[in-house]
């Protein structure tokens, strides 16, 4: 069994780089209408830029796994702006894919908790089409196929089976080119991973597993039980399965995300996902301390244990 570890969004060992900044809506409209292009595609050239140090970083460090940022663009989504930025920066980004393809990276992304598809405010939902929109819009012209998009099922207003499929009734309006990419994933108040396995079955959409949200939020199956009906969900995609791992920052099932990993309970989960599936996947690992976090429990598991063997710095077999 052979598993690629990787990060959300910052690389920490690069001081200053960042590929997250953004133009606020007040600030835009103070300028006049030439300085507003001008900013708009100054901070979009500084995020692409710094997205393209990560990934040679990232390379550098044989770290095959990326979360990118989802505030990549400035104010691509507002309704007011929406400007063409792909007139500007398709060939970057077009070179953006290049470096992700050549070197046979996983790059996908989390649209931030505002998308929410089961809204009963048709207002949301189509903010949150416009967003997964334009996400697509930067995997397409980064002619990369395997980008992904995770999104959880959202709120329970009217109760969990009204909600499901109120999920399900709104996904139907969405075009195949998001459905194509979409992810689910169980989230640590609402929706368990019982849950949004049912939903992934009706709507033929693989799920990632959040083993941080599970133990917040639980259902009657354990994470043994869990995972062979998890990775069933990945049988017609190209893409191994992928699961989402952090620790309880100050207590059992504190539902925020811990500085770095437990690397014991780690562990354990590597040894549960070994008895019951025993295949490829890929984790992603939600921690604060972002890469840094990765090299901590990396060091920290050749520590503790033999039975894991090191591939390079962030793939191990088992």
């Amino acid at each position: 069994m052979r598993i690629r570890l990787g990060y959300v969004a910052i690389a920490l060992n690069l001081d200053k780089v960042t590929s997250s900044s953004t133009l606020t809506y007040s600030r835009y409209l103070k300028m006049d209408e030439e300085n507003r292009l001008k900013k708009l595609k100054e901070v979009t050239y500084s995020n692409i830029e710094a997205l393209e140090k990560i990934l040679r970083y990232n390379i550098e460090n044989n770290i095959h796994f990326y979360r990118m940022t989802s505030n990549f663009i400035p104010l691509a989504t507002h309704p007011e702006v929406m400007w063409d930025y792909l007139k500007y920066f398709k060939k970057d980004l077009e070179y953006i894919g290049k470096l992700i393809k050549d070197n046979n990276l996983r790059v996908d992304a989390h649209p931030d908790q505002f998308n929410v598809i089961n809204s009963d405010k048709e207002s949301v939902v189509e903010n949150t089409l416009r967003t997964l929109n334009m996400q697509v819009d930067l995997f397409e012209a980064m002619n990369y196929e395997d980008g992904k998009m995770v999104i959880h099922i959202g709120g329970a207003k009217g109760g969990k089976d009204i909600a499901s499929d109120r999920f399900i009734y709104n996904l139907k309006k969405f075009p195949q080119r998001i459905t194509n990419r979409l992810i689910l994933e169980n989230d640590d108040k609402t929706f368990n991973a019982e849950e949004v396995l049912k939903i992934c079955k009706q709507t033929k959409l693989p799920m990632v597993l959040d083993v941080h949200h599970h133990n917040c939020n639980s259902c009657e199956e354990d994470i043994k039980s869990l995972l062979p009906k998890v990775f069933s969900t990945w049988e017609e995609e190209k893409l191994p399965p992928k699961i989402h791992f952090s620790s309880p920052r100050e207590f059992e099932n504190d539902r925020k995300h811990a500085d770095f990993i437990d690397a014991k309970k780690f562990l354990e989960f590597i040894y549960k996902a070994k008895e019951s599936v025993n295949k490829d996947f890929d984790i992603m690992l939600e921690a604060k301390k972002k890469d840094i976090t990765l090299n901590t429990l990396v060091k920290d598991l050749k520590h503790i244990t033999k039975d894991i063997k090191f591939i390079d710095n962030s793939t191990f077999e088992i």
